[in-house]
């Protein structure tokens, strides 16, 4: 069988991405799996390593922009993004807060969701660069639900036809029957009871600080965590460099890495690429399911 062509985008040029990318593209795991195929944009003079820029956040526009009219077009199989920098998009006049609303917006769909897949859990947000204190408004039932119909449907890329999913409740102790706020009896758990009758496996809302701990021992196969730090803590703790960033509910596959630029180090050659090797493989077993 051939190989899948993979897009690789090297994210924001000052950052660690052109560096990464280069090393995955040449690392014998990848190339045994896929054809890798960097996208990059011309480098404006201006764009130096470890500096913010309103070029280089365009840069890494135009770069993620050109990867996903390819992969479109069916050009290539799938899509693995190095970083970009929130800043440098802001910075460069650009509306979207990542790569994840963008791609979004590239594909005309309406929710899509972060899922991080690691070796030893899986978590999905729900909501994710907002402030904190704004998460208990945003989680309405039609969030809620649509997040758990998209997770289901998604992990059957991954290989699990009935996935077991938990819902992390948003207080302590998942509310305590209301004591310690009313979003999980009056939000969640109606959300979780709808997509039991619906046919999907899912439990909770548990108290998010023991969840993460049972589906890393194997009793659920992926968690959907309220919001960024509540998923991303138990993900980076468990398996940093090995985690995948996996944008759900796309028509195109995309992946990329558990990180950021890490602009203190760029431009220094001694950026740690697996991260970046990991989404790529991903990427290509996921498009060999396809």
């Amino acid at each position: 069988m051939s190989r899948p062509r993979i897009a690789l985008t090297v994210g924001d040029p000052a950052g660690i991405g052109p560096e990464i990318v280069a090393k995955a593209a040449a690392d014998p795991a990848v190339r045994a799996v896929c054809e890798p195929v960097i996208f990059s944009a011309t480098p404006a003079a201006e764009i130096r390593p470890g500096e913010l820029s309103a070029a280089a956040g365009q840069a890494a526009y135009d770069t993620l922009v050109s990867a996903v009219q390819a992969a479109r077009r069916g050009e290539v199989a799938a899509i693995a993004t190095a970083p970009i920098n929130k800043l440098a998009w802001a910075k460069a006049g650009l509306p979207w807060k990542g790569h994840t609303d963008l791609l979004a917006h590239l594909c005309d769909v309406r929710r899509v969701a972060m899922l991080f897949h690691a070796p030893q859990l899986k978590v999905v947000l729900m909501t994710v660069h907002v402030p904190l204190c704004e998460v208990p408004a945003l989680l309405t039932a039609e969030l809620v639900g649509e997040t758990i119909h998209l997770t289901h449907t998604a992990l059957a890329q991954f290989g699990i036809a009935r996935p077991r999913l938990a819902l992390a409740g948003l207080n302590p102790h998942a509310g305590e029957s209301g004591l310690l706020g009313l979003e999980d009896e009056a939000v969640l758990a109606p959300a979780v009871a709808a997509a039991r009758a619906a046919g999907v496996d899912i439990s909770g809302p548990f108290p998010a600080d023991t969840v993460f701990v049972r589906a890393s021992r194997g009793e659920f196969d992926c968690v959907l965590a309220c919001y960024h730090d509540q998923g991303l803590i138990p993900v980076k703790l468990l398996a940093f460099g090995q985690a995948v960033n996996v944008t759900i509910g796309l028509p195109i596959i995309r992946t990329s890495v558990d990180h950021g630029t890490a602009f203190d180090i760029a431009g220094q050659g001694v950026a740690d690429a697996g991260s970046m090797i990991a989404a790529v493989t991903l990427a290509a077993e996921m498009a060999g399911r396809r």
